[in-house]
């Protein structure tokens, strides 16, 4: 039911829904926007302690967000122990409400980038073993997100584009072989740790696609960024690699299949869609967390 709602109250408010121009609540957005999560965490918690702002839950909703996003830092998470299921009761509580399921309908994005960042640090858990850690992360998201929209689903262009349009031939043999070998793993379902054509993560499918072709690179995404001889924006194009950093270090890797100077697309293991194809520079979600650019061919 709880989902219907949110589902609902989506569509019905697609239009940018406004609380009111109020000072306090506009930097608590900007300050998130920009990541600044400990100055959001510490305003927050000043307006929570002011009775002058009791009657919104916007203080309350910028708190939750936030602590899910220093928790990814493992020295504040260690200082906060109980982060997790704090920030996790605090936005169930929100859920509640009809104000608060209005309330998240019009910051829908963030939960969406919010959803996605936390199924990155997942992944990055579960490759560094972190079984405890992990295991409390699974257990204050269970079902908290049900029923929030992918961030990809919001950007303008379409992020499920199965043509490049790309002039090829003007491309290396072993660039188009690698384009053409990932292309063939798109519908492929993610699979925390898969590295096999039934299921991949985001590391997982980058290193079977490369040694397919007798590339061998690490395991890791964090890994296979350092080992890479690095590019600039400017350089990268087809058979490259993209780089991701939500917050905590390097969290997601895909192949780009974008020619040189041409606007940015990767194909890579998506944790809601599988293998798909994505216009990076169509997100603002991806362009605000590229760490950078790595490549493993030799021209």
């Amino acid at each position: 039911m709880l989902k219907t709602k949110i589902i609902g109250l989506f569509f019905l408010f697609c239009v940018p829904f406004t609380f009111g121009q109020i000072k306090q609540f506009d930097q608590l957005e900007v300050y998130y926007a920009q990541q600044h999560y400990k100055l959001v965490y510490r305003k927050s918690n000043r307006l929570l302690d002011n009775p002058d702002f009791d009657f919104s839950l916007v203080p309350k909703f910028y708190k939750s967000i936030s602590m899910f996003q220093l928790a990814q830092q493992k020295g504040w998470e260690r200082r906060h122990p109980g982060a997790l299921l704090e920030a996790a009761e605090l936005l169930k509580e929100i859920k509640r409400s009809e104000t608060g399921l209005l309330l998240l309908t019009a910051h829908m994005y963030e939960l969406s980038e919010l959803k996605k960042d936390l199924h990155a640090w997942n992944e990055q858990l579960h490759n560094e073993q972190d079984a405890y850690l992990r295991d409390r992360l699974q257990k204050a998201t269970d079902h908290l997100f049900d029923g929030i929209p992918d961030v990809d689903d919001f950007t303008l262009k379409s992020n499920t584009e199965t043509e490049t349009e790309l002039a090829l031939d003007q491309f290396a043999p072993l660039r188009r072989d690698l384009l053409e070998t990932a292309k063939k793993f798109i519908g492929t379902p993610y699979v925390w740790g898969g590295t096999e054509p039934t299921g991949f993560d985001c590391s997982g499918f980058t290193g079977y696609v490369m040694k397919s072709k007798q590339i061998t690179m690490p395991r890791r995404a964090v890994d296979q960024y350092k080992s890479s001889n690095k590019l600039t924006r400017e350089e990268v194009m087809l058979g490259d690699l993209i780089f991701f950093d939500s917050g905590s270090g390097i969290s997601h890797v895909g192949m780009v299949v974008s020619g040189k100077g041409q606007p940015l697309k990767m194909i890579h293991a998506s944790s809601s869609k599988g293998i798909t194809i994505s216009n990076v520079d169509g997100s603002d979600y991806w362009t605000s967390r590229i760490a950078g650019f790595g490549t493993y061919i030799h021209d």
